[in-house]
């Protein structure tokens, strides 16, 4: 079989020659394992211990690699990540893709081999999948999707109509790594840095928490940010969320970069952090997991939830009140 050429074409989505080429020279040499069979368009899987789950996500970036990963282990991230806060290990998964004519054929390896790597670390396998082909300017370069599926190894549950009055808030690292890392990438304000993509795999993080009584939420943090998820939870409790600034984990060059472009760094997407609310009695204990972990070494108590007022309130550094909009419009293009 011939080479892969330098670039995609329409011909690699036509369901002939080229696509097949694609897929079992690029696709399925990554992703290969017992489950993967490219003669069907289905899997059958093993039978999953316990309750089922399942979710599914869909993915673009701008870049689509960025300092810290690409939309490849976004890809995995998220959809694994989904199913962690909601109590579930993923174990498996499909992969979408559709694909812009024109996407340098360089560039679609290094994302597939990340996928790959990533979703093995993870302990998932990818099971089955579709490839689509675009027109050049009809697409962003690549997008995909992914479905996870998975069992609940959570055994009490989790939701936000569990939170009471008097629980604590945790996250469990640094804020708006993940938003900050893709705007740099862009490099549209004449702005470069150093500072990396907090996407990762939660699951260790949801883990350590399972098993604590009292846990009554965990949500990754993505699109919309901090400020979103408490939003929400604001929402669907009618409860109001009472938040300290200084505890705020939040690195000093997300903080410069968001002052001088105008940006807030509450709202900025991350890909690899967890906010929790638990009984207030078991916060120390939860903030000690971890902070025990390497990943939630930066982990914090971050606020309260309260009667009065029902909005988001931040006390300030310097002692004052600044409520917490729900956010309007995207203070990025899409970056998960």
């Amino acid at each position: 079989m011939e080479t892969l050429p330098s670039h995609i074409t329409l011909a690699h989505g036509n369901g002939g020659y080229y696509m097949r080429q694609l897929i079992e020279q690029l696709f399925a040499k990554h992703l290969a394992n017992p489950i993967l069979n490219l003669a069907a368009d289905a899997a059958t899987l093993p039978p999953i211990n316990g309750v089922p789950m399942v979710t599914v996500d869909g993915f673009t970036v701008q870049p689509l690699e960025f300092p810290g990963g690409n939309i490849g282990s976004l890809a995995v991230h998220g959809s694994v990540n989904d199913l962690a806060v909601a109590g579930g290990r993923a174990r498996y998964l499909t992969l979408s893709a559709i694909i812009e004519e024109g996407l340098p054929m360089a560039q679609l390896q290094r994302v597939i081999t990340t996928l790959a790597t990533t979703a093995n670390d993870a302990g998932v396998q990818v099971v089955c999948g579709d490839t689509k082909v675009v027109p050049r300017g009809e697409g962003s370069g690549l997008y995909l999707t992914t479905t996870a599926i998975g069992e609940r190894v959570c055994e009490q549950p989790l939701g936000m109509t569990n939170i009471q009055v008097g629980d604590t808030i945790l996250v469990s690292g640094p804020v708006g790594d993940h938003g900050t890392a893709v705007m740099l990438a862009r490099e549209q304000f004449g702005l470069s840095g150093e500072l990396q993509s907090d996407v990762a795999n939660v699951y260790p993080l949801c883990d350590a928490l399972y098993k604590l009584p009292g846990l009554r939420f965990l949500r990754d943090p993505t699109r919309g940010g901090l400020a979103t998820v408490l939003h929400e939870i604001q929402q669907a409790t009618k409860l109001g969320i009472w938040l300290q600034q200084q505890a705020i984990p939040l690195r000093e060059r997300v903080a410069t970069l968001c002052e001088i472009l105008g940006y807030d760094p509450y709202y900025l997407a991350c890909e690899g952090r967890v906010v929790a609310v638990l009984d207030n009695q078991q916060a120390d204990a939860a903030l000690a997991r971890w902070q025990a972990l390497p990943q939630g070494e930066e982990a914090a108590i971050i606020g309260v939830v309260t009667n009065e007022p029902q909005r988001v309130v931040l006390e300030t550094e310097l002692g004052g009140e600044r409520v917490l909009e729900e956010l309007a419009d995207d203070p990025l293009p899409r970056i998960c």
